[in-house]
């Protein structure tokens, strides 16, 4: 299982606009696709959630990169890779970051 609510973001920085873009892509990976009334296509699909771990992970990112490139252009993700929390047995998701202002 991936656990979406655990979402880590790594982009190097710390100007405004990096602290905006976290922000930004905070709130769009936390909120689910079809939840926003005037924007049902802000946030990420949870399909991928009922999926064996290998589906799951590559519909999962490649979710994540579109969104990416859609809601925040300043940054493109250069990868993913998922921590394993052995106390529940969930893949924490780390998303890696290129680009903005430093």
């Amino acid at each position: 299982m991936i656990d979406t609510n655990n979402i880590r973001l790594r982009l190097d920085g710390d100007s405004e606009e990096i602290e905006d873009i976290r922000k930004n892509l905070s709130m769009l990976y936390a909120t689910r696709a079809g939840s926003l009334p005037l924007n049902r296509d802000f946030g990420l699909e949870g399909d991928f959630i009922s999926q064996p771990l290998p589906v799951a992970k590559s519909e999962f990112e490649f979710e994540v990169i579109r969104k990416t490139e859609i809601y925040e252009p300043r940054v493109r993700v250069e990868k993913v890779v998922y921590e394993y929390d052995s106390t529940n047995g969930a893949m924490k998701p780390v998303v890696y970051l290129k680009g903005g202002a430093s």
